[in-house]
């Protein structure tokens, strides 16, 4: 890393269902899952929502957007999209969005080091990919 930024970062990995969120420093380029957010066709417990802003205080909030192999939109990262929106206009906090391709896979590949096939939960999986989203965040903002 060039710099040495202090913010805490919320990070999602926005799913129809479940919502994965971390929380990463950027002064170590690094993140911690915390439990993931059921959701309802992609709306969240907005009340859940709002303990972890409380909880966290970020000074960002990144939003993983699922785009097709091609690099090419599909419906759910149009959704993401509106989650992103939602999200600046309830917490006032700058959102930025990632490309997220690869982060489950790479998640599962990661939680099954860990600890083999137990680890494999998908609420746990989407967390861990909200981690890998930030990284990823983070790679690209200071590479």
């Amino acid at each position: 890393m060039t710099k040495s930024v202090q913010r805490t970062v919320l990070a999602f990995d926005f799913g129809t269902k479940s919502i994965g969120v971390a929380v990463g420093q950027e002064v170590t380029g690094t993140a911690s899952p915390l439990d993931a957010i059921d959701a309802v066709d992609g709306i969240p417990n907005w009340d859940i929502v709002a303990k972890v802003f409380e909880q966290w205080q970020p000074d960002l909030a990144i939003v993983g957007l699922p785009l097709n192999m091609d690099g090419s939109f599909q419906q759910v990262t149009f959704a993401a999209k509106k989650f992103a929106n939602r999200l600046n206009a309830k917490y006032r906090v700058p959102i930025e969005t990632v490309d997220e391709r690869l982060t489950t896979v790479d998640a599962k590949a990661r939680l099954f080091e860990m600890g083999g096939f137990k680890k494999l939960d998908k609420r746990k999986i989407d967390s861990a990919s909200a981690c890998l989203i930030f990284e990823s965040w983070v790679e690209q903002s200071y590479s």
